[in-house]
């Protein structure tokens, strides 16, 4: 935080005499004065109070007099008194050098309110680290060919920002951006409008891949819902490669071990359910062309759509290998045989 100076035009440097075009402008400026001091009498006599105004946010390169003060006529209120801090930070100005500055344009019985100085933050356009790395994404995938969508890049430093005036509202644009595909290092100069504000900035454009990720913690033989689960992108290197990345295809699967949350999910850690549990109750299905059957029997084990489980034949008491093919059932038919294959005879 730092005071800010006024606006004052520079002391000549020597006493010259006076010529024809000095007079003239001394008694304009003369007539411009008592022309104010006229309309400022009237003012103060109708009790028109004016007030310093507290903690003032400019946007410009100036403050005026109305940014400064409350209650002064439409005329004066454009009038440059100080000049505004860099964008971005904020400056300080005594409460006295504005009374005198004020003061030298005819205005006085200035109300401070008890405030000895006047806090003047600068506004700005802020361009934050997405921003800045959707610019370059966007530049890479212009001029280099890469897929923006399975790209993350790691900027250099500590969250770099581009402030800039805030008329500048155009999207930033990455230029002069080069890449080395063997580093991955990439570099660029990021712009609004014709330059006007600009940031250089390097980084690692990482390739990143959608995976699964669990929003909260699974026991074993828990189902897999659809809230449980979110979809992330991480750095393709930094993930195995069996995960899961569609998250459609898991929902309705149980844990095969407990889950924690946050844990991205793998081809292993789930897998369909049991439509078989050992010692249930199954019907036990006989189909060949002609001929459909059905019989009750005992699970040996348990089993999943497809899977090869041993039966116990209710009446015969017999132990049957059949195939699950859905919740309490199972089948022992024969397979289908192939059908011969005629080789046709080379010979005319």
């Amino acid at each position: 935080m730092h005071a800010l100076r006024p606006i004052r035009p520079a002391a000549p440097l020597a006493v010259t005499p006076l010529s024809r075009g000095t007079i003239g402008r001394t008694l304009f400026a003369l007539a411009a004065f008592m022309a104010m001091t006229l309309f400022a009498l009237p003012l103060m006599a109708a009790g028109t109070t004016l007030r310093l105004r507290g903690d003032v946010t400019a946007r410009g390169d100036t403050l005026s007099l109305g940014d400064l003060v409350e209650g002064v006529p439409a005329e004066l209120a454009a009038r440059p008194l100080f000049r505004a801090p860099a964008l971005g930070s904020i400056g300080t100005i005594q409460a006295r050098r504005i009374i005198e500055s004020v003061a030298a344009l005819g205005l006085t019985g200035i109300e401070t309110g008890g405030r000895v100085q006047v806090t003047v933050q600068r506004a700005a356009r802020r361009v934050g680290p997405p921003e800045i790395e959707a610019a370059l994404k966007r530049a890479l995938e212009t001029g280099y060919g890469l897929d923006a969508k399975a790209l993350s890049v790691r900027l250099d430093g500590d969250a770099p920002v581009l402030l800039a005036p805030l008329d500048l509202d155009g999207q930033a644009v990455a230029v002069d951006v080069t890449f080395d595909p063997r580093t991955r290092r990439v570099a660029g100069l990021i712009v609004l409008g014709e330059r006007q504000a600009s940031l250089r900035v390097g980084g690692v454009a990482v390739e990143t891949r959608e995976v699964a990720v669990l929003t909260r913690s699974l026991n074993r033989g828990e189902a897999v819902a659809s809230a449980d689960l979110t979809l992330e992108r991480r750095p393709r290197d930094a993930v195995p490669a069996d995960v899961q990345g569609a998250p459609s295809l898991v929902v309705g699967q149980v844990a095969q071990r407990p889950l924690s949350a946050g844990s991205v999910l793998r081809s292993g850690d789930v897998a369909p359910p049991d439509l078989v549990a050992r010692g249930d109750s199954v019907a036990i299905v006989f189909e060949t062309p002609g001929v459909s059957l059905s019989m009750r029997g005992v699970a040996n084990e348990s089993g999943r759509l497809g899977a090869s489980v041993s039966v116990t034949n209710g009446a015969s008491k017999k132990v049957l290998q059949a195939v699950v093919i859905g919740p309490g059932r199972v089948s022992v038919s024969p397979a289908p045989q192939p059908q011969p294959v005629l080789q046709a005879s080379a010979a005319p």
